[in-house]
This record gives C-alpha cells, sequence and structure tokens, in this order.
C-alpha cells in the first residue's frame, strides 16, 4: 500500500519563528513555512515537517541525526554559532561521546528536542 509513497517524519515545537531561526540561520538549512508549519529542506531530499503543539514536551530521544565528516570541526562551528553541546556521562569537553559507535554529539533546538552531528567513516 505505501511502497511508493513519498513519506516524511515530523515533529513538534512551542515557537515556529524561533524553530525557523534555528534551523534556517543556526544550522543552515533551507526551510519553507506554510499554514502555520515549516518544512526542513534537508539533502538527500528528505523533508521533515515543524509542527507548532502549545502543550509541547521535547522529546527525550535523538529527532534528528546530521552525519559529519570530521565531527570536531562541527562541534567548533556549531558552537561558534551559538549551538549549547549536551554533556552525557562519557563525553569529551566538547560533548562528544567517542566510546560505543561513532563519535557523536548532542545539542538541542529551542524547543528541547534532541539532535545529534555524529561522523560516520
Amino acid at each position: 500500500m505505501f511502497e511508493h509513497t513519498r513519506a516524511f517524519s515530523g515533529f513538534s515545537v512551542d515557537d515556529i519563528p524561533a524553530a525557523k531561526r534555528f534551523y534556517g540561520e543556526t544550522l543552515g538549512i533551507r526551510v519553507s513555512e506554510e499554514n502555520g508549519m515549516l518544512t526542513l529542506h534537508i539533502a538527500g531530499d528528505r523533508n521533515t515537517l515543524i509542527y507548532p503543539k502549545p502543550d509541547h514536551t521535547p522529546a527525550t530521544f535523538t529527532i534528528l541525526n546530521f552525519p559529519v565528516d570530521d565531527i570536531e570541526s562541527a562541534v567548533d562551528e556549531l558552537v561558534s554559532r551559538g549551538v549549547r553541546f549536551e554533556f552525557y556521562d562519557g563525553a569529551d569537553d566538547k560533548g562528544i561521546f567517542r566510546r560505543v559507535g561513532p563519535p557523536i554529539a548532542w545539542f538541542k533546538d529551542p524547543a528541547g528536542n534532541i539532535l545529534s552531528v555524529l561522523q560516520q567513516s
């Protein structure tokens, strides 16, 4: 039934203008707005819907992972843009976790949703 449907994912935020600034300006993702919602136009033709939810509760898991070639450079660049990284157990002084799996660093959007950059070899 859905094998030829172009599915997309989505998540909620509590402040659409703040999300538009963060995803569009801070992260540099192309963002469009229609009907009070945002669409992130992520590379690889992977659109993601962001919708407003007044009683929004931030996700307790990573909602978007951004693969990068060099995690050190990506973290430094995001910090220079005002992004604050989370410091989970086992992370180094930049917030990069290297113990299991690929090196990964987590940060939050203005609504408190968890995102990551991860280095893929």
